[in-house]
């Protein structure tokens, strides 16, 4: 299983926390790309070479960088706002080369809440960038991951895949966040069996429907028990991402959250 580190999003650089994670046991991650976390443009040539140094003296790996998107949106009305949107995703693949890590979670993007723009023109802005990436991606050797995010402008898990079967490209897959599909009320093991084919990776953490959350297993909704059989029957647990976000006593949250998942009959 893939441990996110973004419980440590404040308190340390991404790979400190890889430092305390892989001394409990856990070897590959996925980071979130976020200030002062871990954001490229801050990382120095010879720093990229020491991180991957220590990662190599670990033992651990970044299997994904979560680019993110608050600060981002392919799919900006904006001509250079979608530009800077590119660059930045851009300078993601560059420092996942920099770490051998070969997936980039990213948002399709967002469109004003009032008086949107129509979801063709949406889409055409998606398309244009997704055009711009996804050359860069296969110089890189990665794949482009879209994330099912409730305040995207494709949440659904069929509207993603509507945009992966549209590019038609491998280069081009889903990360399925298992929480927010939950927290819109779509059910995530239908969503996963229904979609697995266009699905490279998976995010789990529990989530209430009033609250958004990422929190600890069996507190809010998710069907964990339906879910590991799903896992199990499509993508396995090598490609499950606990994303569980806990500030405090986050290895001691982890910890239990691998107990609960393998009482519910999880094979980890």
């Amino acid at each position: 299983m893939i441990i996110s580190t973004f419980s440590y999003l404040w308190s340390s650089t991404a790979i400190d926390a890889i430092a305390e994670l892989a001394d409990s046991g856990y070897k590959i991650f996925e980071v979130p790309i976020s200030s002062p976390h871990c954001w490229p443009d801050e990382i120095s040539a010879s720093e990229r070479a020491t991180v991957k140094t220590r990662l190599d003296e670990y033992g651990a790996k970044i299997r994904s960088l979560n680019a993110g998107g608050y600060d981002i949106n392919l799919a900006s009305p904006g001509a250079n706002m979608r530009r800077k949107s590119i660059d930045h995703i851009k300078s993601v693949i560059d420092l996942a080369v920099a770490w051998d890590a070969t997936e980039i979670v990213i948002s399709p993007g967002t469109r004003r809440p009032m008086i949107s723009p129509s979801l063709e023109r949406t889409y055409g802005w998606l398309y244009e960038s997704l055009d711009n990436l996804i050359p860069h991606a296969k110089q890189a050797g990665v794949r482009l991951l879209m994330e099912n995010t409730p305040y995207c402008f494709t949440p659904t898990i069929q509207e993603l895949a509507g945009i992966v079967s549209t590019v038609s490209d491998d280069v081009l897959k889903i990360v399925y966040d298992i929480a927010n599909a939950a927290y819109i009320e779509e059910d995530p093991v239908a969503g996963l069996l229904s979609h697995h084919e266009s699905i490279a990776l998976v995010h789990i953490s529990d989530t209430g429907l009033d609250i958004w959350g990422h929190d600890p297993i069996g507190t809010g909704v998710v069907d964990f028990d339906g879910l590991g059989s799903a896992v199990d029957a499509t993508c396995g647990v090598d490609n499950v991402v606990l994303e569980i976000i806990r500030e405090e006593n986050t290895l001691q949250e982890f910890s239990q959250a691998m107990h609960d998942l393998k009482n519910k009959g999880w094979k980890l």
